[in-house]
């Protein structure tokens, strides 16, 4: 749209437009009302059947456990919906810190106003800093230079001519520019990245296995109330008796503390994670994470620093390899593997001294001690901010002292067509020092320099080895004169070749060590990312992503996938080149080989992908608000090795849902098992329907919910991620859960039999004794015997233990479950039960551990490959 004043809009015009146009906003994702947040938590299928349970507790009559299952319920929702509330205003308040303001013109004069404000027409100043508030088009541009890699994710800030389009979110690095605005709103591009986003989520796969497993359990539990009434009315006992019984049967069938167990140990997971600086969006994401097979990683800022460093400089005479983090003006220097002589020293100081002069940017030093990310940063091109700090290491003069000493008089700025940039400095003597830096096709040409051609051809062989690791290459070449040159063209010519310097974006430290931890624990990293094809591959290499000596074959391009050759995009480990929606065919190729991923990102192009991906994982700092928006976990350290051990967390959280299931489920077949066997050897009603109730209440309330808290068991990071179809109670759980139930009932039978024997009395010593063994499972299915990480599971044992004393000592308890006290020979036999589930817990422990890894490597990979196509 044309502008229709040389001052820009008018402030009417520009509220007509507003009117007209709307908001330059995409469309914001509106926060879930409370009711609609307590509905979703209970909708769960097992809340439902905890619900059906506190309706049959209250019809029985048994109050008491009615207020405990419905506490239950009250903790579960609360709990749930306040983690997803405080991970809501978490990431509001990091959205609250980027909130973008514009510069434009209005009425003939230039004014600051809210970036929500623009309309089309409108013109844009931008200068250096500034985020292009909406797509623009250049209608001046000097020096302009571009970050787009929140829309492309290419790491090279780009330069910008008059004509040129602007995406709205890019960043102004260097010059500065004027344009008039195109597209706001979801019109932009950044709009039309947003309009990928899914806004359905799909179950996790931790929902989708309690869901099942609550709908078993329901069945089960209502079967189980009919058969135990039917059996009862055919030994002749009261209909009444019956009725209560197998209610309070069924009562017990059903772990009502899974809930609370699920729920606590992912709260608990979202609490340390924070503790990492990790936001947990929605807590099922947490255990979700545990499940991941498959972690598509971005490259910039993720696996790399974000930042350009000097890691080599080649001159005629050496090469010295740099060493240091970021923009820090400090780091090693090494020639040949050891620290260089000041002579050989010298002509990398020449070289960056003349880097330094031909440059317009500048290093800022931490500006708060006390922050955690105290660091140096750039102002202007973060390359010529990195040739700034490669002269610091070397020991050149600061930048205001070699200023000083030369100052400059002349200037040919970058620009996208003569790719180099000339300047000219005043020296004591009087003479000029021209200083020239560009890229080496146009450098490296005996029309600029006066070298041999030997050296010229040496150079040009170096500068192609540099750019093939994936280096951004600048030549660097000087003279004195004593003319001012009259043009670019008299300036640039017989200059001396001072050598070339080799620039990227590193690898962090830890991100190698990251990766290695990822395949040790059976995840397969995938890099996609929108840089060049040769970056892509040279810091796949550094990670070890990939070998070193792989071809251009092991990188796919966004021109490979766009052309159809690529049958299966499984294949490849590193794609680079790629727009929004081919990061979606990615992702959707692995979900389709049934592969749990998670992808990480922090441009407006990984939005689409991280909501698609069964976790989305974004940055926090220089993370855009659409990639927040989308993701499950947002990093606010942006360090990917907090992913690491968000996949740990996740393996807790769910080796202890399962060990709870193994242990309430096989205590409450138990329970059903006495009550059904018993008869048949002469225990004509083993229990009463309080004293399950109360045995169920001790198991599986404070015991039970303490096993959330456990620590990871020391393999966690170290076998594959279970398959996706695998049922929560696979692997050798459910042969588990029957071994320990049949255990539990033996020994408990045995128990009531020999007390009914000895003439004691049976029906107390048998309700001690069910509840006694199934205190020993819960002990012996602990992971770490002797951790102290949690001290609430022993405690919660023995405060049960001394519940189930005070059932037979305490005369108002007595009373209600009709228990009589024991002796020393009744407690024996209890301890018996106890010492007996302990070690039914220990041995069976590892029984099952072989058939389990096999099973889940076996699944695991016929899960990877199911419908694997042929590779292209």
């Amino acid at each position: 749209m044309p502008v229709e004043e040389p001052g820009g809009l008018s402030g009417a015009e520009a509220e007509r437009r507003l009117a007209e146009h709307g908001r330059n906003e995409v469309a914001e994702v509106r926060s879930a009302p409370l009711y609609s947040r307590v509905i979703a938590q209970l909708g769960d299928p097992l809340i439902m059947v905890l619900l059906g349970a506190a309706l049959l507790t209250i019809v029985i009559g048994d109050h008491a456990d009615a207020v405990v299952i419905g506490l239950v319920i009250v903790f579960n929702t609360t709990v749930g919906v306040a983690q997803e509330i405080r991970a809501d205003h978490a990431v509001a308040a990091l959205s609250a810190m980027s909130a973008p303001s514009a510069r434009v013109l209005r009425d003939g004069s230039a004014r600051e106003i809210a970036a929500a404000v623009v309309v089309p027409g409108d013109v844009l100043l931008l200068g250096e800093g500034d985020i292009v508030a909406a797509d623009a088009e250049l209608i001046e541009a000097s020096a302009l230079l571009i970050d787009e890699s929140m829309l492309t994710g290419e790491s090279v800030p780009v330069d910008k001519d008059a004509g040129a389009p602007l995406g709205a979110g890019t960043v102004v690095v260097r010059g500065r520019g004027v344009a008039t605005v195109t597209a706001i709103g979801a019109g932009s591009a950044l709009g039309r990245i947003a309009a990928l986003l899914d806004g359905a989520r799909e179950p996790t796969p931790l929902q989708r296995r309690l869901a099942s497993l609550g709908r078993i359990l329901a069945a089960v539990t209502l079967g189980l109330c009919l058969v135990v009434f039917v059996l009862g009315l055919a030994r002749g006992l009261p209909a009444g008796t019956m009725a209560v019984t197998a209610i309070s049967l069924a009562v017990a069938a059903v772990p009502e503390s899974l809930p609370a167990v699920v729920t606590l140990a992912l709260a608990l997971g979202a609490r340390r994670m924070a503790a990492r600086h990790a936001v947990v969006r929605r807590l099922p994401a947490v255990e979700t994470l545990g499940s991941v097979m498959v972690l598509a990683t971005d490259k910039t800022g993720t696996l790399t620093e974000g930042r350009m460093v000097v890691q080599h400089v080649w001159t005629p005479r050496l090469g010295a390899d740099f060493f240091g983090v970021g923009y820090e003006p400090y780091g090693d220097i090494q020639v040949d593997g050891r620290q260089p002589t000041p002579a050989e020293l010298g002509p990398v100081r020449d070289l960056l001294t003349a880097a330094s002069l031909c440059n317009d940017a500048a290093l800022r030093p931490p500006q708060d001690h006390t922050a955690q990310e105290d660091r140096w940063t750039s102002v202007g091109d973060p390359m010529e901010a990195a040739l700034l700090a490669a002269a610091a290491k070397a020991g050149c003069a600061d930048q205001a002292e070699i200023r000083r000493l030369y100052p400059r008089t002349w200037e040919a700025p970058f620009d996208s067509l003569r790719k180099r940039m000339t300047t000219v400095h005043r020296m004591s003597s009087g003479a000029l020092l021209v200083c020239l830096k560009g890229a080496p096709e146009v450098v490296l040409d005996v029309s600029v320099l006066a070298d041999r051609k030997d050296v010229l051809m040496g150079a040009r062989q170096q500068a192609s080895i540099l750019a093939s690791r994936g280096f951004r290459v600048l030549a660097v070449a000087s003279t004195e004169r004593w003319n001012e040159p009259s043009s670019a063209a008299t300036a640039e010519t017989g200059l001396r070749l001072l050598g070339l310097v080799a620039i990227s974006d590193p690898p962090k430290p830890a991100a190698a060590a990251t990766l290695a931890a990822c395949r040790a624990a059976g995840i397969t990293p995938v890099l996609i990312t929108g840089d060049h094809p040769a970056t892509a591959r040279a810091v796949a290499a550094r990670v070890g992503l990939i070998d070193g000596d792989s071809g251009d074959e092991s990188v796919l391009s966004g021109a490979d996938l766009a052309s159809g050759r690529v049958v299966d995009l499984t294949t490849a480990r590193v794609f680079a080149r790629t727009n929004p929606q081919q990061k979606l065919d990615i992702v959707d190729a692995w979900r389709t080989r049934g592969a749990v991923t998670a992808m990480t990102g922090d441009g407006v192009n990984d939005g689409p992908a991280l909501r698609r991906a069964d976790i989305g994982v974004a940055m926090g700092k220089r993370g855009t608000e659409v990639a927040r928006q989308a993701a499950d976990l947002v990093l606010t350290d942006d360090d990917l090795s907090t992913v690491v051990a968000a996949v740990e967390e996740g393996r807790r959280v769910y080796d202890n849902i399962r060990r709870f299931l193994v242990y309430g489920l096989a205590g409450g077949a138990a329970e059903i098992l006495v009550m059904l066997v018993g008869p048949l050897v002469g225990l004509p009603l083993p229990l009463r329907a309080g004293q399950i109730l109360w045995i169920n209440l001790l198991t599986h309330g404070l015991t039970g919910v303490a096993m959330g808290a456990e620590p990871a068991s020391p393999d966690a990071m170290h076998r594959p991620p279970r398959p996706p179809g695998q049922h929560i109670l696979g692997a050798g759980a459910w042969q588990r859960l029957l071994t320990l139930a049949t255990v539990v009932t033996a020994v408990c039978l045995a128990v009531g039999v020999v007390a009914r024997a000895w003439d004691l009395p049976w029906q107390s010593v048998l309700f001690l004794s069910l509840l006694g063994a199934q205190l020993g499972v819960v002990l012996g299915l602990r992971s770490r015997l002797l951790t102290r990480q949690n001290l609430f599971l022993p405690l919660a044992v023995l405060a049960s233990a001394l519940l189930a004393l005070a059932a037979l000592y305490a005369q108002p308890l007595r009373s209600v479950l009709e228990t009589e006290p024991l002796g020393w020979s009744g407690v024996a036999l209890a301890t018996a039960a106890f010492v007996s589930g302990y070690l039914a817990a220990r041995i069976t422990r590892n029984a099952f551990r072989e058939k389990k890894a096999a099973a889940a490597k076996s699944e695991t990979g016929a899960s990877l490959s199911r419908t694997r196509p042929s590779p292209p």
